[in-house]
């Protein structure tokens, strides 16, 4: 099963400082039949203005994957962690049993970013944070791991459940094929930039397509295209 979601049926927040987008029911948007997609909760699609961002907020039980797509993205917390994450890197907090964070553009440009909540296997624990670089050219072609919970993916910043965060970069008419582990996996892939097609779907940047009961999946870009894709429980 694949469908498409293009991004003008996402729900919507513009706040000024802030215009969200969301893939899946956040705060004053709700659609039952975009709640969650597997253990994945939130995928929010934000643009922040310069100078601006999130006071400081809690949060527990849940990871928080911020995939920065331009710009940078500086990050305060109640462990003493700082830190500046900047365009295709990508940042990972595991709230625990509670925490609190900012996170502010202190640019002089707009930064645009994804962030993505997914369920923890278990509640509670310590809290903790990590950044690290992801350089484009090592996904050109495939999919690599950027945050993971797979025992394999090494590279890969640490998440607490049984998913995986990935990043390709795909040249116009090259094709990458991702085989999830079984068939009932959920696996959500958003394309950042470019256009894409999956067996009859044309999708374009920013869109979400849901893909479940496929073995496999082989993406075209039909467009130079960066992808995030998040294969969940």
């Amino acid at each position: 099963m694949i469908e498409h979601r293009p991004f003008d049926t996402l729900g919507k927040a513009n706040h000024g400082w802030l215009d969200a987008n969301h893939h899946f029911s956040f705060a004053g948007y709700h659609d039952p039949e975009r709640v969650n997609w597997g253990a994945l909760r939130v995928w929010n699609d934000d643009i922040i203005a310069p100078k601006s961002g999130f006071p400081t907020h809690p949060h527990r039980d849940m990871e928080i994957i911020t995939y920065v797509r331009t710009g940078a993205i500086t990050h305060r917390d109640s462990m003493g962690n700082e830190g500046r994450t900047e365009a295709g890197d990508v940042q990972v907090m595991s709230a625990g049993n509670g925490v609190q964070h900012s996170e502010f553009n202190l640019e002089d440009e707009e930064t645009t970013l994804f962030q993505i909540w997914i369920i923890p296997s278990e509640r509670g624990g310590q809290p903790g944070w990590g950044a690290r670089k992801f350089p484009k050219d090592d996904r050109a072609g495939q999919f690599v791991p950027l945050a993971s919970g797979a025992a394999n993916d090494d590279d890969a910043l640490n998440i607490r459940t049984d998913a995986r965060v990935l990043g390709a970069t795909v040249k116009a008419g090259e094709s990458v094929t991702y085989m999830p582990t079984a068939a009932d996996r959920h696996l959500y892939l958003v394309p950042a930039t470019g256009s894409i097609r999956i067996g009859d779907i044309e999708a374009k940047a920013r869109d979400g397509i849901a893909i479940t009961k496929e073995g496999s999946i082989t993406i075209t870009a039909l467009e130079d295209s960066e992808l995030v894709l998040v294969d969940a429980a």
